[in-house]
């Protein structure tokens, strides 16, 4: 089981051009769609958040059950749910702005225990920012990685959320001896600061940066650097691409049994080779339709 922790929102995506192009609500928040790219995927995997009991809520809830991932760690609150507007820049990159005050993935509160058979639980975006949930977030990654369970962090750099960016940069280097695999996006890195190595030497048994259209590097604790070109397709947006790349990682270790820091570094070239050249084929379908639409286990075969 991979359990992936973190917020579910609602995505305001436009519609059409124009400054009052129809903004068309979306299922979306990074951990809820690295959620549901996994069980598209075809890996077990659960749920942990808190999610409203409004109309959104429920959608959200009814789309995880129904790609077959495990709700049972979700709470839920009658606060409503967080909305993110949406702007695709005509490369297909998208911006984005936050409705977050009193909402119920805010009110998170770390839960006693994970679900039974938990081999990895993955962390990341709004969830690690928004207080109090934040510091509920961050004791759970912490007990999870006390008890040896293999954690994975997506920073997912929203900085219009971060009122002091200083404050935390020093976090999330604070988090990283907690962290066995980070998985990050250029421009995160440029504004986290830092380097892979400096990272690595925190904790991490393995850091991947995403390079967009260029592919993705790995980095490992025992000095490996393995690169992947990126898949080239015609992009309409990047909506849930990282959040695709971040599935497709854990479960490709997840199927080749390799959730664990010694397993990441054994991996070689060949195995990090195939690893990522996956990730990037899966988050190229996603760039190929609108919205965050990861792909099923079929369309990779092959």
């Amino acid at each position: 089981m991979i359990v992936v922790a973190g917020e579910a929102l609602i995505d305001l995506v436009p519609q059409g051009t124009g400054a009052l192009a129809a903004l068309q609500p979306a299922l979306g928040g990074g951990p809820y769609n690295t959620a549901v790219a996994l069980g598209r995927l075809g890996s077990p995997a659960a749920f942990c958040s808190r999610v409203s009991s409004d109309a959104f809520g429920q959608a959200l809830l009814d789309r995880l059950r129904e790609t077959g991932v495990d709700v049972s760690a979700v709470q839920r609150g009658t606060e409503p749910t967080t909305l993110a507007v949406a702007t695709v820049g005509a490369d297909g990159s998208a911006a984005y702005s936050f409705y977050v005050d009193g909402t119920a993935d805010r009110l998170f509160t770390a839960p006693a225990a994970l679900p039974d058979g938990t081999r990895a639980i993955s962390f990341g975006t709004c969830s690690l920012v928004l207080e109090p949930g934040a510091s509920a977030y961050e004791e759970l990654m912490r007990a999870a990685a006390a008890r040896g369970v293999f954690t994975a962090l997506d920073p997912n750099i929203r900085a219009g959320l971060i009122p002091d960016a200083d404050a935390y940069r020093a976090r999330f280097k604070s988090w990283l001896p907690a962290v066995t695999l980070l998985k990050l996006s250029e421009e995160d890195a440029r504004w986290l600061g830092g380097t892979p190595q400096e990272w690595l030497a925190a904790g991490p048994a393995a850091v991947v940066v995403t390079r967009g259209g260029e592919g993705l590097t790995a980095f490992t604790a025992d000095g490996g650097t393995y690169s992947v070109p990126g898949e080239r397709v015609e992009v309409v947006d990047t909506i849930g691409a990282g959040d695709t790349v971040n599935a497709a990682l854990l479960h490709g270790l997840g199927v080749r049994d390799a959730l664990s820091g010694p397993a990441l570094t054994a991996l070689g070239p060949d195995g990090w080779s195939e690893l990522l050249g996956f990730a990037a084929r899966a988050a190229a379908v996603t760039c190929s339709r609108a919205g965050a639409e990861p792909p099923y286990a079929h369309e990779l075969a092959g």
